[in-house]
């Protein structure tokens, strides 16, 4: 959502589109900002004379959930969590044809995740961020194998489309000698996020690079990764209720005006919000993260019970709580794994109680790492 015009008091505001420029392989422009002095600029990548050659017969690769907007950071803030995720097995194959790739399987805990996914690599998250990236690349000599296990339940609010484009992106990248920059990667993963659920980056980032990220802008790509300290304890207490929020239809509810007043409180959180970050302040950051006053307010009443879940989080003794990226999943914020497994089953009982859902809780910690290599056969 971006603002593109001023109408006195009232600013009406339009979704980001792809760039113009979003179809060339290699971007000059992309870049890693760290919050310290230092800069990561992604370099471009001289087109190859001759396409690349595996350096693994295959490998298998892993990306965390994420949440998304963070309360006020709608598009542009995210953060990996650790523990829940999907794994990605790829694999060189003489019975796929050259240059292109075949999802042989999809396997999930819950079977009907499974069921609902196509293995039509040109409409599956995974699919698409693998072809991405094999174009970047110009891969024409092989084809590839790839089977996707799904860890994260779909329309959840943790990135599960990201997570599939991310790890199936970092797979074939460690498949041919890890050649691209990470800006490359999240772009292969922001193709496979606007086929899908739209183009935004807030998941796909921090799927990826791991911890805190801001998107500082789309076109050019710019990130900036945000480092909690290393000393500080941070915990989220994700509660997912069994209710599904595809991405789409959440987007679709989102206002196309705000009143100046909106947008001037809801920057200064966002601020607020990456300050807290970056100082490992937890109390200013809850309050930060449940302040949101554009997006959350139409959000939450279509998913039952919600008003009432933060409201429980927050009164048990969470520093702060809102929705997790589109949701339907709740995310509070706490300084103990201890409390915030309390904090969980206030919040699961205030679903029941109030929203008449069935909802699991989980504390997971920040994931500093994200999408990474976890296997490897050599050829």
């Amino acid at each position: 959502m971006a603002i593109c015009h001023n109408n006195q008091s009232t600013l009406k505001l339009i979704s980001p589109s792809p760039p113009t420029t979003f179809s060339k392989p290699y971007r000059t422009t992309s870049s890693i900002r760290c919050c310290t002095t230092s800069s990561i600029n992604a370099a471009p990548l001289k087109a190859l004379t001759t396409d690349p050659s595996p350096v693994f017969a295959s490998v298998r690769t892993f990306a965390p959930a994420t949440v998304a907007n963070l309360g006020p950071g709608f598009d542009f803030l995210g953060c990996a969590v650790d523990g829940l995720g999907d794994h990605v097995t790829l694999a060189v194959d003489p019975h796929v044809h050259p240059g292109q790739i075949a999802i042989s399987q999809i396997t999930a805990a819950n079977d009907s995740v499974g069921k609902k996914l196509t293995k039509n690599p040109n409409f599956n998250c995974a699919g698409i961020a693998a072809l991405a990236v094999m174009k970047m690349l110009d891969v024409r000599s092989v084809g590839l194998s790839l089977s996707l296990e799904k860890g994260l339940p779909l329309g959840s609010g943790l990135g599960s489309s990201a997570a599939s484009a991310a790890a199936a992106a970092v797979a074939v990248n460690e498949l041919f000698g890890r050649r691209l920059t990470v800006p490359d990667l999240v772009l292969a993963g922001l193709e496979s996020e606007s086929r899908v659920s739209g183009y935004h980056a807030d998941n796909v980032a921090p799927a990826i690079m791991g911890g805190f990220v801001l998107i500082r802008s789309y076109d050019p790509l710019k990130l900036i990764r945000l480092r909690f300290p290393e000393e500080k304890d941070l915990f989220f207490v994700l509660v997912s209720p069994e209710f599904e929020a595809p991405t789409k239809k959440m987007r679709a509810v989102l206002p196309t005006e705000i009143t100046m007043s909106h947008h001037v409180w809801n920057c200064s959180q966002a601020g607020a919000l990456v300050a807290s970050v970056l100082l490992g302040d937890l109390e200013e950051l809850g309050t930060a993260l449940s302040s949101d006053r554009i997006v959350e307010p139409k959000r939450a009443p279509l998913i039952p019970g919600m008003e009432a879940v933060k409201k429980a989080a927050i009164e048990a003794g969470a520093f702060g709580c809102t929705i997790s990226g589109s949701g339907p999943t709740a995310v509070a914020v706490v300084d103990s794994e201890e409390r915030g497994r309390e904090i969980g089953d206030r919040m699961v009982e205030a679903f029941m109680k109030e929203g008449n859902l069935k909802a699991s809780a989980m504390v997971s910690s920040l994931d500093r790492v994200g999408a990474r290599l976890v296997s490897s056969i050599p050829l």
